[in-house]
C-alpha cells in the first residue's frame, strides 16, 4: 500500500502558506511501491519514472525513466511506423497533385519507358558494330601468335593486340549498360504500377 513521505507533507504545506507559483514537486513510486515526493530527485531513484505537480499538486509533466532494451526496441519499432506513415501521406499527396486520372499515370510510365527503350536500342546497334569490328580484329590477329596454330607465325603487333582487348572491354562496358537500361524499364513499369494501384486505393476505384 501507498504512504505519503512526511518530506511531500512539508513541501505541499510550504508552498500552500507561500503562495508560490512556480513551485515543483516530483512524484515516484520505487521498486517496492511507496510514493515518494521531493523537490529533488536523490541519485538512487534517478532511473525511475516521475510525474512533476505543480504547488496545488496537479500533474504537468512527466519524466521518463531509464527504459529496458525491449522497451528501447519498441520504441525504435514505432518509430519507423510513424516515420513510414508520414512519408506514405507525403507520396500520397503529390501522387493526388500530380494526376487526375490513371489515364495520365500510364502516359507519363510510357514516355519514361520510350525513353529506356531509345537508350536500348541505340546500344544495340552500337554494340552490333562493335561486335562486327571484333570478329574482323580476331580474323586477322589469327595469323599472329598467340592466336595462330602455325608455330613459325610471328607475334602479333601491338596495336592489333591493343585494339583487341579495347574492343572487347568496350563491349563488355556497353553490355553493362544495355542490362541497366533493361532493369531500369522494368523498375520504371513496377514503379508506375505501384502508382496506379495506390491512386485506386485514394480515389477508391475498383
Amino acid at each position: 500500500m501507498y504512504r505519503l513521505t512526511l518530506t511531500f507533507a512539508l513541501l505541499l504545506l510550504g508552498s500552500l502558506a507561500s503562495g508560490a507559483s512556480d513551485t515543483r514537486v516530483y512524484r515516484w513510486v520505487d521498486n517496492d511501491g511507496i510514493v515518494h515526493y521531493g523537490d529533488s530527485i536523490p541519485a538512487r531513484y534517478a532511473d525511475l519514472p516521475k510525474d512533476v505537480l505543480n504547488d496545488h499538486g496537479v500533474i504537468i509533466g512527466n519524466l521518463e525513466g531509464k527504459k529496458s532494451a525491449e522497451q528501447l526496441e519498441a520504441d525504435r519499432i514505432q518509430k519507423e511506423i510513424h516515420v513510414a506513415l508520414e512519408l506514405q501521406k507525403r507520396a500520397d499527396r503529390a501522387l493526388l497533385a500530380t494526376y487526375l486520372t490513371i489515364e495520365e499515370i500510364l502516359m507519363h510510365r510510357d514516355r519514361r519507358v520510350e525513353l529506356f527503350k531509345a537508350q536500348s536500342r541505340v546500344t544495340e546497334l552500337y554494340l552490333h558494330n562493335l561486335e562486327r569490328r571484333l570478329e574482323s580484329l580476331k580474323a586477322d590477329a589469327s595469323y599472329f601468335k598467340p592466336y595462330s596454330e602455325n608455330p613459325d607465325a610471328p607475334m602479333i603487333d601491338n596495336n592489333l593486340a591493343e585494339n583487341l582487348r579495347d574492343t572487347e572491354v568496350t563491349i563488355a562496358r556497353h553490355m553493362r549498360n544495355l542490362e541497366k537500361f533493361q532493369a531500369d524499364e522494368q523498375q520504371i513499369i513496377a514503379r508506375f504500377g505501384g502508382d496506379v494501384d495506390r491512386f485506386k486505393i485514394l480515389k477508391g476505384i475498383d
